[in-house]
């Protein structure tokens, strides 16, 4: 238990007509990664809510650095680096003004780390707040949450509002981190965002646990698709119906199977664990195939085999 530095033991919030968090239980070790993956309304912010302390859990335990944080909130605060899905900053301040606000009540003055994020972000904050635009707001947010150097990250929706450009050097910033050592929790609809940092992976749909998965399930996979495209329509038939015999023929065989096929086009997806490739080709050689690719299976793709019949589901990515 003592490399866990954030622990959710079967939190539940249950706000009425199906909204809220239900039994959701994981947990995120000294120096990883964890990704929190839903769609907007998920549970995401209520989670993470409760895990700041901010809200007082109907049922279950958080905790973080070992202490329940609800009654514990004001003594994990400083050692953590919180930036909401929502920016919410006081009007009336410049960005200087604030950040010196934000210095006092943290009683932290690390000038070289100010600068470092500054840079980093490219952030000039010497206008008034009300007037930046979300991307500079959503900038002013990160500096000031990671100026004190904390050793816990908490994220939810961090580039929401930043241009594709300030997504990737959050990103980078993420695996910098890490690799200081940082535990980093990050709440997130945005699934490269996600692959490109994460460790590990929960998905919550309608405000439960679906999935748990190290990332590298996905992307080291080692059952592959891959898209043949025949010249000859007779070929084509023949592939077809021979595939399902090869697998129930062949010894030792893993993994070769349709996934899908399109007799307009002469196509069919082939799955095939890594083992079994050579058999796979040693069968295709022996017609005309115009072409042959991998179809890369992405987190994307795992995700979406969740919603694939969800009519509630409308394109909130």
């Amino acid at each position: 238990m003592e490399d866990k530095v954030i622990v959710v033991d079967d939190l539940t919030q249950d706000y009425g007509h199906g909204r809220g968090v239900f039994d959701v239980s994981f947990f995120v070790k000294k120096g990883e990664v964890f990704g929190f993956l839903g769609p907007n309304g998920a549970g995401k912010s209520t989670t993470i809510r409760h895990i700041m302390g901010f809200s007082k859990a109907q049922k279950g335990e958080i905790r973080v650095f070992g202490m329940e944080t609800f009654k514990n909130y004001y003594k994990i605060l400083d050692n953590i680096g919180y930036l909401p899905g929502e920016i919410a900053l006081p009007e009336g301040l410049t960005g200087w003004e604030f950040i010196k606000m934000m210095w006092s009540l943290r009683k932290v003055e690390n000038k070289e780390r100010l600068e470092y994020l500054l840079d980093k972000f490219q952030l000039v904050p010497s206008g008034e707040m009300k007037k930046m635009s979300l991307g500079d707001k959503r900038k002013l947010a990160i500096v000031t949450a990671f100026m004190h150097d904390p050793d816990v990250l908490i994220l939810d929706e961090p580039t929401s509002g930043l241009d594709p450009v300030m997504q990737q050097k959050f990103i980078d910033f993420i695996k910098e981190e890490k690799k200081r050592g940082k535990t980093i929790l990050l709440s997130s609809h945005i699934f490269n965002e996600v692959e490109a940092t994460c460790d590990r992976i929960a998905i919550i749909k309608d405000g439960r646990i679906v999935s748990q998965f190290e990332t590298k399930a996905i992307t080291h996979n080692e059952n592959k698709n891959f898209e043949v495209v025949f010249k000859d329509e007779k070929e084509f038939e023949e592939v077809l119906g021979s595939l399902p015999k090869l697998r129930k023929n062949t010894q030792n065989i893993k993994q070769v199977s349709v996934k899908s096929s399109d007799s307009q086009t002469k196509t069919i997806v082939i799955g095939v664990n890594d083992k079994d490739i050579n058999i796979l080709v040693d069968l295709l050689s022996k017609y005309q195939v115009l072409s042959f690719k991998q179809v890369k299976f992405t987190l994307e793709d795992y995700f979406m085999q969740f919603y694939k019949e969800d009519k509630k589901f409308g394109g909130a990515f």
